[in-house]
């Protein structure tokens, strides 16, 4: 009876996994990733079939040397309002940016991931995302 028991609350627990894991991934199903980053960044992204070009606008921003901070900032912040988003991936350098604006980002969807670019390798420390994880964790 004890192992028949022991059998359940593990039943149990992974049919309530199960579940958590079920309402997370309608809460991303369906939705697009925004892309902000470098010229090859959004290349590699838009040959690997994630841009989108509407009416409306697009999913993606191509930073250069002319590219003013506002604007990352406003793609950014458009991104984010934006309920068919699931994902923001934005380069780390590009991210340096607005990071005034990404320490204060406390939404789970979109989820912004800083990525490394192929000039400029990724640094843990800069990363929000990962700082704030540490501090869940009880962490500095």
């Amino acid at each position: 009876a004890a192992a028949a028991h022991g059998q359940s609350e593990r039943a149990s627990g992974e049919r309530g996994s199960q579940r958590a894991s079920t309402m997370a991934d309608a809460r991303f199903e369906g939705k697009l990733i925004g892309v902000i980053g470098d010229e090859d960044t959004v290349t590699g992204f838009l040959l690997a079939g994630v841009g989108e070009r509407t009416a409306k606008g697009t999913n993606f921003l191509v930073v250069n040397n002319e590219t003013r901070p506002a604007e990352v900032l406003a793609k950014f912040e458009e991104l984010s309002k934006r309920d068919d988003i699931g994902i923001i991936l934005i380069n780390q350098h590009i991210a340096n940016l607005i990071r005034h604006a990404l320490a204060t980002y406390n939404q789970l969807v979109p989820t912004v991931l800083e990525i490394p670019s192929k000039e400029h390798p990724y640094d843990p420390s800069k990363d929000q995302v990962l700082k704030q994880v540490n501090l869940m964790l009880g962490g500095e």
